[in-house]
């Protein structure tokens, strides 16, 4: 089975890849030819623990090629992912021009029937919108060559992405023919042995199930933060709320932990994407909004406790950071709450010293304003007046508290990510704020 995958961003290099482990043959395929000469000297564009070691191994048996052209490497090809960036507009909804223009080049070239399967986040509908721009560039070519399109939207989650696909929890896959759905089952028959198993729906249904489930989970996490902010207010310990309603078995466990706020590639991009799809339809989606406002909001809460702290004026104060990627496990800083936090700091004047483990090459793309970087997080907290911990990397979890403590200026910790425990760091001589864990609680 041969198959290309176009876009070698985060989602195509990733596909691609676990594809070609299995034993497909698999062309990646990119504009950028800089991100190609490099893929072919075994350069990777993005960090994915786990990624490197597999592209290098099948590159090196020659199941995984990376290359500028499509057409070069049509031919026999059984499917075709798209899997290019569909950046935030101006307006908030999706920006397809970089899908369609995939769509336009495979309609250029396309010589014998493959499924075209759009694997980009992408909003209802636009699976229909490829589908008639491949029609459109093989009628200016005088040829209607025989096609199915299909939607098989992403759930990798980054830092666990390799595991992900490789074990799935689901596969969702939208088609319009029979014949369509058995190159699908051919495609992803390696990974379904254990028993994984693929949901087939029509095009629309999986288009919207991308967006649906972003969607929820990003309720989830501003439900938390909004909740954590009225536990404080009223003494009550948002961890202790979470364990009692994780437990009930219609909730679950997962995504209920309170915290600086999301961010990323997926949660804010395809949150206001949704909400602009119902305001197109007249059907504004109110509880999205809310959730929105509430994330943007709690992105600050761990500035405004400082200030609580430390008093208005932070002119002069040396803050120390530990984490700017927007989770664990990336370098990802789309979206993160530390471009939002570390601009307000040095706004009101502090002078700020960062630490991350893998985000330091990129996070200077993002973030503006001058800080320091430190060349590990120890040195970040040499004479600082507090610690804010915005990312939760193993190597933070338990420190050399002794060493922590003669490097600060003051023994002062605001902890993002609720992972530190109040009362081992109180016998430790430190003062510790968490998110969401209220005065009267004695924590």
């Amino acid at each position: 089975m041969k198959i290309i995958v176009v876009g070698t961003g985060y989602v195509g290099l990733v596909t691609g890849a676990c594809l070609s482990d299995v034993g497909i043959e698999v062309v990646c395929v990119d504009i950028d030819r800089e991100k190609i000469r490099k893929l072919n000297e075994g350069i990777l564009p993005i960090y994915e623990p786990g990624l490197e070691e597999i592209v290098h191994r099948n590159a090196q048996k020659g199941r995984l090629k990376f290359s500028t052209s499509i057409a070069a490497d049509i031919a026999d090809t059984d499917a075709i992912f798209i899997a290019v960036g569909t950046p935030e507009g101006e307006d908030g909804s999706a920006d397809l021009k970089y899908v369609l223009a995939v769509a336009d080049e495979i309609g250029a070239c396309l010589e014998e029937y493959a499924v075209i399967i759009t694997k980009s986040t992408v909003p209802v509908g636009s699976s229909h919108k490829v589908k008639e721009t491949i029609k459109a560039a093989m009628a200016r070519r005088g040829r209607h060559i025989p096609f199915d399109v299909a939607s098989n939207p992403e759930f990798l989650k980054e830092g666990a992405a390799i595991s992900d696909f490789m074990s799935p929890d689901r596969i969702v896959i939208g088609v319009e023919s029979e014949r369509a759905a058995k190159v699908m089952e051919q495609v992803y028959k390696p990974f379904l042995l254990n028993g994984f198993r693929i949901i087939f729906m029509d095009i629309p249904s999986a288009e919207m199930t991308k967006y649906a489930a972003n969607a929820m989970l990003a309720t989830r996490i501003s439900f938390m933060n909004d909740l954590a902010n009225l536990c404080e207010l009223l003494g009550a310990d948002i961890n202790q709320v979470r364990n009692g309603i994780g437990t009930d078995p219609r909730i679950g466990n997962k995504f209920l932990y309170a915290g600086i706020g999301y961010g990323g590639a997926c949660f804010p991009k395809d949150v206001k994407a949704l909400m602009k799809t119902g305001e197109q339809h007249g059907h504004p989606l109110k509880m999205l909004e809310v959730v929105e406002a509430v994330n943007n909001r709690q992105k600050l809460v761990l500035f405004h406790k400082l200030k609580k702290v430390l008093g208005p004026d932070l002119q002069g104060r040396r803050i120390a950071v530990w984490g700017l990627s927007f989770k664990p496990q990336t370098d990802d800083m789309r979206e993160a709450p530390s471009i939002v936090i570390t601009e307000a700091l040095v706004n009101a004047g502090a002078e700020v010293h960062a630490y991350d483990p893998v985000a330091m090459k990129e996070a200077p793309k993002y973030i503006t304003r001058a800080i320091t970087y430190a060349e590990d997080e120890y040195k970040a907290l040499e004479q600082a007046d507090a610690l804010l911990l915005l990312t939760e990397w193993r190597e933070f979890r338990l420190p050399d508290w002794e060493r922590v403590k003669d490097l600060m200026r003051r023994p002062l910790i605001l902890d993002g990510r609720n992972i530190y425990n109040a009362t081992e760091l109180a016998a430790l001589g430190f003062e510790y704020h968490c998110i969401g864990v209220g005065a009267l609680s004695g924590k």
